[in-house]
C-alpha cells in the first residue's frame, strides 16, 4: 500500500507524540519535554524522552529515537504502512481506499491468501493431534514433558498418515489448486496426482513478529526420513529472515534473547518461564537473523547443543551477531546435550545460574581455540597464541582490544608486554613465514577521522533543527551538498527544502519520508546529538562556528580530492577559489 507524502504527513500532525507514547507508557513533564522508563531496553531512572515540540522521541540509554511512526514499528512492530493505518484509525482520519495498482493489489491479495491457507493448516492440523488418529503426536508431546497450555499456546499439531486429508479440508473451502501449489504445503504430481507435504509428523506452525502463520516444521512420527521436514520458501516464507517463536520473545521485553537450535529447546525453555527463546529454522544462522534480533535487543546468549557440532555453530554465529552490532555469550549446557534436556533434568532455577555464568563469546572462541593444540609441546603453544594474537585484531577499537589483550594476557599466563608485542607485529609488520598484510591502524585512523567528521555534521543538523534561525545565518555557505554521507545529504536536503518554502523546520516531518524503523532511528539520531547545554551563549556561538567551519572545510577538501582523481580542472579551480574565500566569507556571516 502506498501513502502519498501529504496523506503521512497528515496522518502524522493528528496524532501527537506525547499522547500516543503516553498510552504505552507512563511519562511525566521534565522541563519541555515529557520523561518515563524507556519499553526498548531495561532501566530503573528514566532516560527515555519525548518532545512535544519537536513531535520525537529519544533515549539517552540505549540511544533509540524517532518520531510516532518510528515508535509503532518498534513497539509493535509494524511496518510503516501498519503505522500510517493504525495512528489514522486512533486519530479519526480517513485514508484513501485505492492506492494499490493493479499489480500490487494481486500481490497484496495473493499475501492474505497464503496466510489465510497457512492459518487453516494450522487449525487443521491441531484439531488432529486432538483427534484418535492424532494420538501419537499428543503422546510424542506429552512425553517431551509439555503441558496442555504449552501445546495450545504453540499450535502444535499432527499431519495425518494419508497424507491427502489436508488437500482435501483446503479445497472444501474454496481454494484454487493455483494459490495451493503456491503455499508450499502441498507436492503436484502428474503420475500421483496432489498430495500433503506433511504426513504422519508431529508439526510445529511457524510464525512471524506478529503472530501469522507463516510456515511449518514437521517432525516424523517412527523412523521414517528426513526427520525435520520445514515448509519451503514462499511468497511469505524466508527461513533466513525469520526465526521461530519471535512473536512471543519479542514481548518479553528482556534485554536479550536465548539463541536456540530446535524447536523443542525454545518451546520447553518458554514453558519454563524463559519467554526470550528463539530459534533459527532449520537452517545456519543468517546476518539477515542476525539484523532481525537488533531491531529488539543488543545481547543474546547462544545456548546451542554442546556437542562438536553445537560449538562449530556457535563459533558461527558470534561474528554475524557482532556484525549486526549485538554482543554475545555462550551458555554452557554440559552435562547436558541441549537446553530441553537441561531444563527436565535440572530446572528453571539452575538454567538461571547457567546464565549468570555464561561465557563471553571471545573468551568462548579462545577456549575451543585451545582444544585445537597440545600445550605441554612448546611449539603447539606458540602457535596458539599467534593465532590467538591474530584473533584479537578484530577489534578495531584501541581500548577494547588493550582490554581484551590484558584479560587473555592474565588468564593465559603470557604477560601482556608478550602478547600485546604480538598483535601489534600482527597489525602492523611482518611476520616471518606470514604473509604481509596491510597495517590496521591506517584504516582505524581514517575511520576515527570519518567518524569526527560525521559527528561534526550531525552535530549541525541538530542546531540548525532546534533553531531554524541558524539556517538564515549559514545561507549561501553551507548546503545540502557539504554533508558528504549519502544518507546525512538525503536529510540535510529535506532541512534546507522546508526551510526554503515554509522559513521553519519540523525534523519529525523530515522522517516520513523513511520507511523501515532502522531508517527513521538512524535519521532521528542525525537531530538528537547533544548540544553541550551547559556552555554560555558566547560559547555556544563559537563552538557553532568551529562546527560550520569544519563541514564546510572537509567538504571542500573532498571535492578536491575528487577533481584530482578525475582531472577535472574546472571543479578544482571552483573548489581552490571557494577555499582562499572562505575565511572571508564566514566572518562576513559572524562566525
Amino acid at each position: 500500500m502506498y501513502y502519498s507524502d501529504e496523506v503521512v504527513e497528515e496522518v502524522r500532525a493528528g496524532s501527537d507524540i506525547v499522547d500516543v507514547i503516553g498510552s504505552y507508557i507512563k511519562l511525566q513533564k521534565k522541563g519541555a519535554n515529557y520523561m518515563g522508563l524507556c519499553p526498548f531496553h531495561g532501566e530503573k531512572t528514566p532516560s527515555f524522552s519525548v518532545s512535544g515540540t519537536r513531535q520525537m522521541y529519544h533515549c539517552f540509554g540505549c540511544g533509540v529515537g524517532g518520531n510516532v511512526f518510528t515508535f509503532l514499528m518498534e513497539y509493535e512492530n509494524f511496518t510503516f504502512p501498519e503505522a500510517i493505518r493504525h495512528l489514522a484509525e486512533r486519530a479519526g482520519i480517513k485514508l484513501p481506499e485505492e492506492e494499490f495498482t493493479p499489480e500490487a493489489k494481486k500481490r497484496a491479495d495473493r499475501r492474505m491468501r497464503l496466510f489465510d491457507i497457512n492459518k487453516e493448516a494450522a487449525r487443521f492440523y491441531y484439531a488432529q493431534m486432538k483427534s484418535d488418529a492424532g494420538k501419537p503426536a499428543y503422546q510424542y508431546f506429552k512425553k517431551r514433558g509439555l503441558s496442555d497450555e504449552t501445546i495450545t499456546r504453540f499450535g502444535l499439531g499432527y499431519s495425518d498418515k494419508s497424507g491427502r486429508e489436508l488437500y482435501r479440508y483446503l479445497k472444501a473451502r474454496g481454494y484454487e489448486d493455483e494459490i495451493l501449489k503456491e503455499s508450499g504445503l502441498f507436492t503436484f504430481d502428474e503420475k500421483r496426482g496432489v498430495y500433503d507435504k506433511f504426513w504422519n509428523r508431529a508439526m510445529f506452525p511457524i510464525m512471524d513478529g506478529n503472530s501469522k502463520v507463516i510456515g511449518f516444521g514437521g517432525r516424523v512420527m517412527g523412523d521414517g526420513e528426513p526427520k525435520y521436514l520445514n515448509s519451503p520458501e514462499t511468497m511469505i516464507f524466508d527461513k533466513s529472515r525469520n526465526l521461530y517463536a519471535l512473536n512471543y520473545a519479542r514481548q518479553s521485553r528482556k534485554s536479550y534473547f536465548l539463541l536456540c537450535e530446535g524447536y523443542m529447546d525454545v518451546i520447553s525453555l518458554h514453558q519454563a518461564g524463559f519467554t526470550n527463546a528463539v530459534a533459527s529454522l532449520g537452517t545456519a544462522f543468517t546476518g539477515l537473523q542476525a539484523n532481525l534480533i537488533a531491531r529488539y535487543v543488543k545481547e543474546v546468549y547462544i545456548t546451542y547443543d554442546s556437542d562438536g557440532a553445537g560449538q562449530k555453530a556457535a563459533l558461527r554465529a558470534i561474528p554475524i551477531l557482532r556484525a549486526a552490532g549485538i554482543s554475545a555469550k555462550v551458555i554452557n549446557m554440559k552435562p547436558y546435550k541441549d537446553p530441553d534436556e537441561f531444563i527436565k533434568a535440572l530446572g528453571a532455577e539452575e538454567y538461571e545460574k547457567r546464565i549468570a555464568a555464561a561465557r563471553n563469546s571471545f573468551y568462548f572462541e579462545i577456549d575451543v581455540l585451545k582444544s585445537e593444540f597440545d600445550f605441554s609441546d612448546p611449539e603447539q603453544k606458540t602457535k596458539f597464541f599467534r593465532e590467538t594474537a591474530k584473533k584479537l585484531l578484530q577489534f578495531t577499537d584501541e581500548l577494547e582490544r588493550r582490554t581484551y589483550t590484558e584479560a587473555i594476557a592474565k588468564e593465559y599466563q603470557i604477560g601482556f608486554d608478550m602478547l600485546n608485542r604480538l598483535v601489534n607485529q600482527y597489525g602492523s609488520a611482518e611476520m616471518p613465514g606470514e604473509e604481509r598484510k596491510e597495517p590496521v591502524y591506517t584504516e582505524r585512523k581514517k575511520q576515527k577521522a570519518e567518524g569526527g567528521l560525521y559527528t561534526s555534521q550531525k552535530l549541525l543538523l541538530t542546531w540548525l533543527t532546534t533553531d531554524p534561525a541558524l539556517l538564515g545565518k549559514v545561507k549561501g555557505i553551507v548546503t545540502a551538498e557539504d554533508f558528504t554521507d549519502e544518507f546525512y545529504y538525503g536529510a540535510a536536503k529535506e532541512v534546507f527544502e522546508q526551510y526554503e518554502k515554509e522559513g521553519m523546520v519540523t525534523p519529525a516531518r523530515i522522517l516520513n519520508r523513511y520507511e523501515t524503523k532502522e531508517e527513521q532511528a538512524k535519521a532521528a539520531e542525525l537531530f538528537q546529538t547533544t548540544l553541550l547545554g551547559e556552555l554560555d551563549e558566547g560559547q555556544k556561538a563559537k563552538a557553532f562556528a568551529e562546527t560550520v567551519r569544519k563541514v564546510k572545510q572537509s567538504s571542500i577538501e573532498m571535492r578536491m580530492g575528487r577533481a584530482a582523481e578525475t582531472g577535472d580542472l574546472e571543479a578544482m579551480q571552483k573548489a581552490i577559489a571557494e577555499q582562499a574565500a572562505l575565511n572571508t566569507t564566514l566572518t562576513k556571516a559572524g562566525l
